[in-house]
């Protein structure tokens, strides 16, 4: 069973990701303009190598960012999203509704992937900073 490298990351096909001060950081390497491949990809990993923290209650920033080269890929951002939020559901979070912020974004990069950012927000500090 693969354990987290030297790196901190654990890997498992095209997938990886580590914990770090409190953030999921899940790479997927390579794109498809086929939103639901990511899905069973991504489960695979958290299913079969992941041994990391569990789903936690609470509220959560998730920021995804879809790196390409050359011309942007045919993708609705929406329907990336959605696959990738379903994927991690049960694994970051226990529902996608727990997602308060989210960002997704395609930008210009040197290869081709997935980044998912996930970090579980201090919601005493979100209202202090809305009262001030």
């Amino acid at each position: 069973m693969p354990s987290p490298g030297d790196d901190g990351w654990t890997h498992h096909g095209k997938v990886r990701a580590r914990e770090d001060g409190g953030e999921l950081t899940l790479v997927v390497d390579g794109l498809t303009t086929q939103a639901k491949y990511y899905k069973p990809l991504i489960y695979e990993f958290f299913r079969k190598v992941w041994r990391g923290s569990r789903p936690a209650w609470g509220e959560f920033s998730v920021e995804i960012g879809m790196e390409f080269v050359g011309d942007p890929p045919w993708m609705d951002l929406d329907n990336l999203a959605k696959a990738l939020l379903d994927a991690i559901k049960g694994y970051a979070f226990h529902d996608d509704a727990q997602v308060a912020r989210l960002l997704v974004e395609r930008r210009p990069a040197e290869r081709e992937r997935i980044i998912i950012v996930v970090r579980k927000l201090d919601t005493r500090f979100l209202r202090s900073s809305l009262e001030d």
